[in-house]
C-alpha cells in the first residue's frame, strides 16, 4: 500500500498540509498542489496513483480538471467540495469521480477512503492483468467490435477512446446480448464486490458511452438495469 503516490490539489494550505500529514503518517508518497493548472503539469509528467481533487479551485475547477485526468487515465479520483448538494455529488460522479466527499471531514475518513479505493483499484488491475489472451469479441462487424486481449472498442470500424470501466461494461453486456443485467450485477462485476457508491455509478457509466457512441443499442430495463440489445431496433432509455 505504501508504494502508491498520491496527488492532493487544493488552493487552502491548511487541508493540504493536513491531508500530506496523515497519508506520510501511513507511508503514502504525496504532492500537494494549489492549482489544477499545476496538477496538469504534474499529470503529464508524474502520473500519481490517485487524486484529492478540491472542486473549488482558482482558475481551472475541480469538475473540469476531473474530466481531463479521465481522457487519460482510470485512476481512483475522490472529489472534495464544500458543496453537499445531490446536483454538485452527480456531476462528479458523471464526470469520472469515484467518491465524493464534503468539508469539513475527517482526515481519518478520508485515509480510509483512500485505502478503501486503492484496495480496489489494485484488485481490478491484478484481475485485468491476470486474464489470458482471448481472441476478438465481435458483435455484428459494421457496429461494435470488442478486442479483449487489447482491450479495445470500436464502432463501426472506427476505434473509441473508452476507459477500463467503459469496456469491462460494454464487454459484459456484449458477452451475453440481449441479457438484461441489474444494476446492481453490474455494479460488481465492473466495480468490484467491495464497492460501498450508489448504483447510479452504472447510470454515469451509460451515460458516458452514450456520449461517445451516440447510436449504441444499451438499453434501459425499467426498474432493473440495461442490455445490450442486438436485434437491429434502436436503443431506448
Amino acid at each position: 500500500m505504501n508504494d502508491y503516490f498520491i496527488a492532493v490539489v487544493d488552493d487552502d494550505q491548511h487541508i493540504r498540509e493536513l491531508v500530506e500529514a496523515y497519508l506520510k503518517k501511513d507511508h503514502f508518497r504525496t504532492v500537494a498542489l494549489a492549482t489544477a493548472e499545476e496538477a496538469l503539469e504534474q499529470l503529464r509528467v508524474d502520473p500519481p496513483d490517485m487524486w484529492v481533487l478540491d472542486i473549488m479551485l482558482p482558475g481551472m475547477d475541480g469538475y473540469e480538471f476531473c474530466r481531463r485526468i479521465r481522457l487519460e487515465a482510470e485512476v481512483p479520483i475522490i472529489m472534495i467540495s464544500a458543496r453537499d448538494n445531490e446536483v454538485d455529488k452527480i456531476l462528479g460522479l458523471e464526470l469520472g469521480g469515484d467518491d465524493y466527499l464534503v468539508k469539513p471531514f475527517s482526515p481519518r475518513e478520508l485515509v480510509a477512503r483512500i485505502k478503501r479505493q486503492l484496495q480496489r483499484w489494485y484488485k481490478m488491475k491484478t484481475i485485468e492483468e491476470g486474464k489470458q489472451a482471448a481472441p476478438v469479441l465481435q458483435l455484428d462487424a459494421d457496429q461494435l467490435q470488442l478486442a479483449v486481449e487489447e482491450r479495445r472498442a470500436f464502432w463501426c470500424g472506427e476505434e473509441v477512446d473508452v476507459t477500463s470501466k467503459e469496456f469491462a461494461l460494454l464487454q459484459t453486456l456484449a458477452e451475453r446480448p440481449n441479457r438484461a443485467f441489474a444494476r446492481d450485477e453490474l455494479l460488481t462485476i465492473v466495480w468490484g464486490d467491495d464497492y460501498f457508491g450508489s448504483d447510479r455509478a452504472v447510470d454515469h457509466l451509460v451515460k458516458r458511452l452514450r456520449k461517445k457512441i451516440e447510436l449504441l443499442p444499451v438499453e434501459a430495463v425499467w426498474g432493473h438495469g440495461y442490455r445490450l440489445r442486438m436485434d437491429g431496433g434502436e436503443s431506448q432509455g
